[in-house]
Order: C-alpha cells, then structure tokens, then sequence
C-alpha cells in the first residue's frame, strides 16, 4: 500500500496525512474548501518544524514529508487511485454518510474506505456503499503525529483480512491497533465521555469547582489532564455529538448530556477552539489556559 486520500483538512484530517507521508505513503489531502487545505500545509509544516527542532526529524525529512502531500477540492480526482481512503470529515452522520456515498462511487473497486469517526456506527456507514466488507474504523487520537492509540472497529460485514491490513498499517505508522467492535461510543468514548459528563454534572450540582474538579483527577487518578480541560481541547459540541450518540444507541438515561454542556454549546462557548469552555484561552492556542471562567 502506497497511496493514500485523506477527506477534511481539519485538526484531524491534517495530523493522519502528516503521519502517513512521513512513513513514506503518498496522501492526497482533500477538501472542498481551499483555504482549508493552505491551512492544513501550513499546519503540518509547523508541527514538522517542531520535530526538526527536538532533532526527532531532519530538514531533509520535513522537505520529503511535504513533498508526498497532494491536495484536492474534487474527490472524485483524489480517491480514484488510492488503496486507502481515510475518512476525517466532522462528526456529522448525514456529511459522512454522504461522503461514502460518493466514494463507493470514485474509489478503486479494491479500495480500502475507512472512517476516523469517534462514536458513529461503522456498520451504518457501510450500509450505504456495494463494499460494506471494505469499510472499517480507523480512529486516531488527537494529536495524531503524537498520540500512539489506533481504535480499529469493525463494522457487522468488515472482512478479517481487512481488519489485519488495518492493524499492520498502524503497526508501519508507529501506532498502537486496538480492535473493538461496533457499539456506540466504541471503547475510548464510550468510557471517556461519560467520565466528562459526570466532571460537569459534578461542576453544575455545585460539588466543586472547575480547578478542584480537574485537580482531583490529575493528582489522584494520574490524569495528564482534568476531565474539563480535556472536554475544553476535545471541543465541547463534539463532546455533545458523542454523548447524544451513546444516549440515542442505548437509550439508557446514565448517557443523557448535562443541561450546562447543552447550555454551553448553545451559546457558542466550545473550549480551546472557540477560545472558551470551562477555561478561557489565549487567542489561538490550545496549550494555555489563562483562568476558569467559572471562577469567582
């Protein structure tokens, strides 16, 4: 496997194509919106730079990286001659359902189709192509080029072989496979947000701040990060997504989403993208927390 298409630009979509080009792979990088793209080049050059500056790359390695990225605003001339397309849209069943649509439609019939989805049902993401048996889970973690975890899930109709091929490319990417079944949430979600929900219930009943909260977790669970920062970074409408996923596929009442998560998507206080969550931010950054904003 030597080719590879990567859909959406975004956070995720540019750290899977900087990780397979720097392990050799020709990535086409798609996306329908231009500006998108010069954004991920240009985010992909920084994160690169970082690694030439801790000496865990060459000069020489950054200019072969970005010289095996391709970008694209059509799909169809993107995926045509990929093994694997690599799905990294926004959390959103109706775009992605959509997109496999069109790429049962443009990709190669031998093709590989997998989806970065953090929650959504692989099983009904394939229902919608002729290749249900080519569709999997390929759900990395973000940072991509730092975080070693790859969630492999298996959609009902994933064949083996496809499965084993998935868990030896993440072995050639430097990652960790881990394969899992599909259920809502998967494993990662499905343990990770009901943690989050009950830190905010926690934050919304008045048992503790958002500094006590956090602190608690990092100091007593050994947590690198307190579950509100980390709901913050994640982005708190994705949290939203995850956990009407978990609430809808279960039906059971223990993954209904706190009122005050409701309340802050509502009113456009996402975290660290939006530059407020449970902590404010300093103006395009993720790594700086400058104070809760539910501190008195």
């Amino acid at each position: 496997m030597q080719k590879v298409s990567v859909i959406g630009a975004g956070t995720m979509g540019n750290g899977i194509a900087h990780v397979f080009a720097q392990n050799g792979f020709h990535v086409n990088l798609i996306d329908v919106a231009a500006p998108a793209l010069e954004k991920a080049l240009a985010t992909i050059g920084k994160n690169l730079d970082r690694q030439v500056a801790k000496e865990t790359i060459t000069e020489a390695d950054k200019t072969a990286t970005l010289g095996r990225i391709t970008t694209y605003t059509d799909m169809a001339s993107g995926v045509k001659d990929a093994e694997l397309v690599v799905e990294a849209a926004t959390e959103n069943i109706d775009l992605k359902l959509n997109i496999f649509k069109q790429l049962d439609q443009h990709a190669a019939p031998g093709a590989i189709l997998a989806t970065n989805t953090s929650s959504i049902s692989i099983t009904k993401i394939a229902a919608v192509t002729k290749r249900p048996t080519q569709v999997i889970g390929m759900h990395f973690m973000n940072p991509v080029p730092v975080m070693k975890l790859v969630e492999i899930i298996n959609g009902y109709a994933t064949d083996k072989e496809v499965t084993k091929k998935i868990e030896a490319l993440s072995v050639q990417l430097g990652k960790v496979p881990c394969v899992v079944n599909d259920y809502p949430g998967f494993i990662a979600n499905r343990i990770l947000m009901p943690m989050i929900n009950e830190a905010i219930y926690s934050l919304f009943e008045g048992v503790a701040g958002v500094n006590e909260i956090d602190t608690v977790m990092k100091l007593g669970m050994a947590h690198p990060m307190g579950p509100l920062q980390l709901a913050d970074f994640i982005g708190l409408d994705v949290c939203l997504s995850i956990l009407h996923v978990l609430h809808q596929g279960f039906g059971n009442p223990k993954y209904a989403p706190c009122p005050l998560l409701v309340n802050m998507v509502t009113a456009g206080y996402l975290g660290a993208k939006s530059g407020e969550g449970f902590y404010k931010y300093t103006p395009g950054s993720k790594e700086l927390v400058v104070s809760s904003i539910f501190a008195k």
